[in-house]
């Protein structure tokens, strides 16, 4: 008996569809599958939001001293003269950043090997190209969805089920966090 399904594809893309669906369905909430994929991407999707649920909590914070660019009004960096060369003038500025304990860490790196980079691209408007932002996903792993399912002992899924695709009869699913 096999331990996964292989969806008429090769390892290769069966990883890239896989990771890309994970993503996907962690970044929006739900999407729409056929129903052998869903199965598939239930079991990993679980397994990482039960690795955020488990190491949620588990980081100290540190504050340190970090030199920030000043900034004029338009936002842009303020430079001065010296030696006859023109360098930027950096502040001194204490941060709290999170410092992930060992084992958190290694869930972090164990989470980034099945998730994909997400960039978000705002709908329209002038300069939608300098406005994208990168999501951290297993930072929205940590902080959003891992204290939603603290109290909750697996399940974290649902998938209903649509009816039949018109192409070639597939069932069609919903797949959606809870």
């Amino acid at each position: 008996m096999a331990k996964y399904r292989k969806l008429g594809r090769t390892a290769s893309q069966r990883k890239a569809l896989l990771r890309n669906q994970v993503t996907a369905l962690l970044y929006r909430g739900r999407i729409e599958t056929t129903e052998a994929k869903a199965k598939e991407i239930r079991k990993i999707a679980e397994g990482l939001i039960a690795l955020a649920v488990k190491e949620k909590d588990n980081f100290e914070v540190v504050k340190v001293n970090a030199k920030v660019a000043r900034k004029d009004k338009d936002g842009k960096r303020v430079k001065e003269v010296v030696d006859g060369k023109k360098v930027t003038v950096y502040d001194e500025v204490e941060k709290e950043i999170k410092k992930d304990a060992p084992s958190r860490l290694h869930a972090r790196r164990q989470m980034l090997k099945v998730l994909n980079p997400v960039v978000e691209v705002p709908a329209a408007g002038p300069g939608r190209k300098k406005a994208t932002t990168k999501i951290d996903m297993a930072g929205k792993l940590f902080d959003e969805l891992a204290p939603k399912y603290a109290e909750r002992n697996g399940g974290y899924t649902r998938i209903v089920k649509v009816g039949p695709r018109k192409g070639d009869a597939a069932m069609m699913v919903i797949i959606e966090l809870v």
